[in-house]
């Protein structure tokens, strides 16, 4: 029987973090597809197994979850190439998108081919994992967690790497012998308190009534904290993200200064950069594009000011709000902004970005880690005559 290793996985709207194993392997991968033909071409193909498998995944994805089977797809910075490229659009579930499950199956597919744990009979490797992922607070109160997670258990999905870097040819055989999905907002509040083996490490945060606002790109979750547990009927979810302000950001940037930008993602690193934030190259000269940059970002601020005003005062005993999120670490500043201006609410953002972004991932891996230690069974212990 094939051992299950470890997987937990973020599916975010702007991109998958992925923690495999005993945390010694990562991945992070913009969450971007475009349908492509069998033979796409490449230049050079002789040298395609030099260059990086991350920039170059093509794939055929068969899985009897899927609404469109066995179709070719470009993943990730390789879509990101093409005029087709899909990014999931604002109002949609998370659960019910094909583009959720083809992203999630990639990702491990691109963990199963490093790993010799796993059979592999001439071209083809028998995976098997054991799963922590989560969902929008919304979708988990809408009990969409139960469906998301019977696609997944139960069936064999297949991954056939086509013209991708040193994996040409492999196809993945992937099962899972568990899946757990967990709301967004909790993991994000075991990910605050509590270290890799579930350990309690703040102390102080521990008994405080806390929100935490979790911004995405498609949708804000605020979960309401209290005696310990996420308040079910306190926690909101809002179809409200940054994509659309992205969006809006990257057409503008088209329609003033002519300049296309491949993806959201670009968009992201324009405005979070350390050097020449908010500026782009036009005809090679360096241009500023705050004035676009200001008016759509704080404008989306407010938005989101107005959501944590409105879950405040229906909770008015909280003590501290924690943002978390890709969308926080792009408002972090326009909301700060607001705040000294207005209400002076006790906010807290996560000033390592890594450590907002990667948020999520860390939380699904400490639970994961911890379901698989409580159902291991213990060993027989050695008899002595």
């Amino acid at each position: 029987m094939t051992k299950s290793r470890v997987a937990a996985i973020d599916v975010g709207n702007d991109s998958i973090k992925a923690i495999f194993g005993e945390l010694e392997y990562e991945l992070n991968i913009p969450n971007i597809i475009a349908r492509d033909t069998e033979d796409r071409p490449v230049i050079g193909i002789e040298e395609l197994d030099n260059k990086n498998p991350l920039d170059g995944i093509h794939i055929k994805v068969h899985s009897p979850a899927l609404k469109e089977n066995n179709v070719i797809y470009r993943v990730g910075n390789l879509a990101t190439k093409t005029d087709n490229a899909t990014e999931l659009d604002p109002g949609s579930s998370k659960s019910e998108e094909d583009q959720t499950l083809i992203m999630l199956l990639a990702t491990l597919a691109l963990d199963a081919v490093q790993q010799t744990s796993f059979p592999k009979v001439k071209n083809v490797i028998d995976a098997s994992y054991t799963l922590g992922t989560g969902l929008p607070l919304r979708e988990v109160k809408e009990g969409k967690d139960a469906g998301y997670r019977s696609r997944l258990v139960g069936n064999v999905h297949q991954v056939e790497f086509l013209v991708t870097p040193k994996y040409q040819g492999i196809k993945v055989n992937i099962k899972f012998n568990e899946v757990k999905v967990y709301p967004e907002g909790f993991a994000a509040y075991i990910n605050l308190v509590m270290d890799n083996n579930l350990k309690i490490i703040n102390k102080d945060l521990i008994d405080k009534r806390i929100l935490i606002q979790d911004i995405g790109g498609l949708s804000t979750d605020i979960a309401v904290i209290k005696n310990r547990n996420v308040d079910d009927d306190k926690a909101q979810g809002f179809n409200l993200g940054v994509s659309e302000s992205l969006e809006a950001i990257r057409e503008e940037i088209r329609i003033k200064h002519g300049v296309e930008l491949d993806s959201r993602r670009d968009v992201v690193e324009i405005i979070t950069r350390k050097n020449d934030r908010n500026h782009i190259m036009v005809k090679g000269s360096r241009t500023s594009v705050h004035d676009i940059t200001d008016r759509i970002l704080l404008d989306l601020a407010k938005k989101q000011y107005r959501l944590l005003r409105n879950v405040w005062q229906k909770n008015s005993q909280t003590e501290i709000c924690y943002f978390v999120g890709g969308g926080s670490h792009v408002l972090k500043d326009y909301i700060k902004t607001l705040n000294n201006n207005l209400d002076g609410y006790n906010i807290e953002f996560f000033e390592d970005d890594k450590e907002s972004i990667w948020m999520m991932a860390n939380a699904y891996y400490k639970l994961i880690m911890d379901f698989v230690r409580k159902t291991e069974k213990p060993k027989e212990p050695v008899k002595v005559n």
